[in-house]
């Protein structure tokens, strides 16, 4: 049946991965996920919309991925009977001052092939679109869609149940050895031996790579995103996605508010330091990750570079009015009792050089037999299924035995 094949991660990508594996007759797979459900870190913590690339810089993997993720996704939701909502997200200008960047949003989402693609000049056009934004021009994009990424993981996973695979739930891998060009997988129900290894660990993924020998460097450093829910009786203010004009020097796109597929509004994220891997609040602190973050090579110059946006962020954060003065800038309308009730965070697994620099590109190393996703941070889940042919035509298929 070909080789014996494990993963590591229950996130989309590694489901998506797994199921694109047994779809191809490429071996027996396994996966493991340390958590008793899959899809329970960014997965199943983020905002649920399909993007159509509006932001990567044209020709790198995001940007490639992004526009095959996106039909994968769309196509798999429609054979599935899964909810797939095509909302539209608005790129608004707020003042002239941001007009040279939305332009440039306007460059890369032309050259990315971003369909239906759409300039706004004026409130009124705007207006057109969302009814109580503000600004000055806009990009729209029709396409961008909103679904429940939880329950697109749970289908897929069925898939790979039926086509003979394994997932194993509750079961964290503690230990990893490459053995003659085997690789032992250790977890606490004991030991096997796979012919191939694919991480795919998110928030865990430099952990993995150190078991193996790989290089520190990039090494994950999470950024908590915040949401805010809309009292219901106001979700009216949004009929889709209103997105500012991002900061091109910082990989978050800054507070935006998103009508779901199942018509809830959410207003965020913000991106804060977390102060532990998993660190969904600020109550949740484990002093090993902070300390090894602090002790990065990179953290004097992140923080030199970052020091006035990471003070903006946590103050936002901490105090309510600043946040939605962030927020009101493109519904005037907006009161702050509106925002109603603080939803459940998210960690974005951000990989980090002894640079300081963000990636900002998909990462992928090799390590003998085991393949290690190094950064997939968004558009992760809207690429889940073109990262899956990705690493299998470059990485699986590449290395196998003629």
């Amino acid at each position: 049946m070909g080789e014996r094949i494990a993963i590591i991660g229950g996130g989309i990508v590694g489901i998506a991965l797994a199921r694109a594996l047994l779809l191809r007759g490429l071996g027996e797979v396994t996966v493991f996920e340390k958590e008793e459900r899959l899809a329970a870190h960014q997965t199943g913590r983020n905002s649920g919309v399909v993007h159509a690339g509006l932001y990567y810089q044209p020709g790198t993997l995001k940007a490639r991925l992004c526009a095959a993720g996106r039909i994968a996704i769309r196509d798999y939701c429609a054979e599935k009977g899964l909810p797939y909502r095509e909302l539209g997200k608005l790129v608004v200008a707020v003042d002239a001052s941001e007009l040279p960047a939305l332009a440039e949003i306007e460059r890369r989402a032309t050259a990315n092939g971003v369909p239906d693609l759409a300039r706004l000049d004026g409130l009124d056009r705007i207006r057109a679109i969302e009814p109580h934004a503000a600004g000055v021009a806009a990009v729209h994009s029709p396409r961008t869609a909103a679904v429940d990424y939880t329950a697109i993981t749970e289908a897929m996973a069925q898939d790979v149940r039926s086509l003979g695979g394994s997932i194993r739930t509750g079961q964290e891998v503690v230990g990893l050895q490459i053995d003659r060009g085997t690789v032992r997988v250790r977890t606490p129900a004991g030991e096997q031996v796979f012919d191939r290894l694919i991480a795919c660990a998110g928030l865990q993924s430099d952990l993995v790579a150190r078991l193996v020998g790989a290089d520190p460097s990039p090494k994950i450093l999470p950024f908590r995103g915040e949401y805010w829910a809309l009292a219901a009786a106001r979700t009216d203010l949004v009929r889709g996605m209103i997105y500012p004009v991002p900061d091109p020097r910082f990989p978050f796109l800054g507070v935006h508010f998103t009508r779901g597929v199942h018509n809830d509004v959410h207003v965020g994220p913000n991106a804060v330091p977390a102060l532990a891997r998993e660190g969904y609040s600020w109550l949740a602190v484990s002093p090993r990750d902070t300390w090894q973050s602090l002790r990065w090579p990179g953290a004097g110059a992140l923080a030199r570079q970052h020091w006035r946006m990471g003070l903006d962020e946590i103050s936002g954060s901490l105090v309510k009015p600043l946040y939605y003065r962030k927020a009101r800038r493109f519904i005037p309308e907006l009161q702050m009792s509106d925002l109603a009730t603080k939803t459940a965070a998210g960690v974005r697994a951000q990989a980090w050089g002894r640079d300081g620099t963000l990636l900002d590109d998909f990462a992928v190393d090799q390590v003998g037999p085991v393949t290690l996703l190094r950064n997939a941070p968004s558009p992760a889940a809207t690429s889940s299924m073109a990262i899956a042919e990705h690493v299998i035509e470059h990485y699986v298929l590449a290395r196998m035995p003629e």
